[in-house]
């Protein structure tokens, strides 16, 4: 599709990445070459409130009757983690390429089956996994390619986001039922984290370790964790997710490292150390990751390319989730 505006519907807006942190629809409704078509959630209300900040598109709480009604050339899928699958599948059946925020259902299981039918159906399933896109990663792919690591030893990741009261503030209260949420922090942010380790690695992982705390919030759904991977090749990987940081904004650091040069980012500043000393730089960041996120996917739909992230790298990346829960057992305190 090339020369017109792009008619977009979003699905069960309830989800805060509809206005905040991510804002996807905020983001959509800030490009000139894309049209909101419809807003849907089961409670009205809130499809309503969404809608009120967005130009007042039209609100459905039916998302098939808003895309029998709008017909729209792309799908913004959000929602509970619980119904994300049977959206996938719905959306694939009919022939709706789309987008859909992580992890795409509860279990790997869930994701594996619209993982096969993508591939069965050749539909465009994209996933904002947004680290891909940190100036992190393309130094570090840079000197990847470059041969400047050496062989890899080993790979840090941690993503310490606000606290998880937040969500029931935003109309998304479900994210601290296990059931509907599929568990708490891990499950929503792990697959950051795993994603760029694969993706920088190159290889598939195992995960090895892991262990689970709800110590700071007291939630059903753990507001810690800390992953161990270990690569096909030997690398290890430690990624820590969390929702305990203090105010907003981000604890934050991302650490590649190989026998001849370690990368690492933390602070806003990018630091090379090698045989030679350091070298620091500052890394920011030109737009929101899911502003490039979005574009990116609906550049390639437009092209005709497959998504630049694929419902099957998020597959990867929740069956080391999966793991990790095993691993972990039940969540303590």
């Amino acid at each position: 599709m090339t020369g017109s505006r792009i008619r977009i519907a979003a699905i069960e807006v309830r989800h805060w990445h509809s206005l905040w942190d991510s804002a996807y629809l905020r983001h959509l409704a800030g490009m000139p070459d894309v049209e909101l078509v419809g807003l849907h959630d089961p409670d009205a209300a809130i499809a309503t409130k969404r809608a009120a900040v967005l130009g007042t598109p039209p609100v459905f709480t039916d998302y098939r009757e808003m895309l029998d009604v709008t017909r729209p050339n792309f799908v913004i899928a959000l929602g509970r983690h619980s119904r994300m699958a049977e959206t996938a599948h719905h959306l694939i059946d009919h022939g709706y390429p789309f987008l859909m925020e992580k992890p795409m259902g509860v279990n790997a299981g869930e994701v594996r089956g619209v993982a096969e039918k993508a591939v069965a159906k050749g539909a465009f399933v994209a996933v904002p996994l947004i680290q891909r896109y940190q100036p992190f990663t393309a130094r570090a792919r840079q000197l990847l390619a470059d041969g400047r690591f050496g062989p890899l030893s080993h790979f840090y990741f941690r993503l310490n986001r606000p606290t998880s009261a937040r969500y029931p503030a935003w109309d998304s209260p479900w994210m601290l039922d296990p059931a509907e949420a599929g568990g708490g922090v891990l499950r929503n942010l792990g697959s950051h984290g795993l994603d760029l380790f694969l993706h920088l690695v190159g290889e598939d992982a195992e995960a090895v370790g892991a262990q689970l705390s709800r110590r700071a919030h007291g939630q059903p759904v753990e507001d810690y964790a800390s992953v161990l991977v270990r690569s096909a090749g030997g690398v290890l990987g430690t990624v820590e997710v969390g929702n305990t940081f203090p105010r907003d904004g981000t604890d934050g650091e991302w650490k590649l490292a190989g026998r001849d040069a370690i990368l690492v980012m933390r602070d806003g500043a990018m630091r090379l150390t090698t045989a030679g000393g350091d070298h620091t730089t500052p890394a920011p960041l030109p737009e929101p990751l899911a502003l490039t996120a979005l574009r990116d996917a609906l550049d390639h739909w437009r092209r005709g390319a497959p998504p630049p992230i694929s419902v099957h790298d998020c597959l990867r990346a929740v069956q080391l989730i999966d793991q990790a829960y095993a691993l972990a057992g039940p969540v303590r305190g």
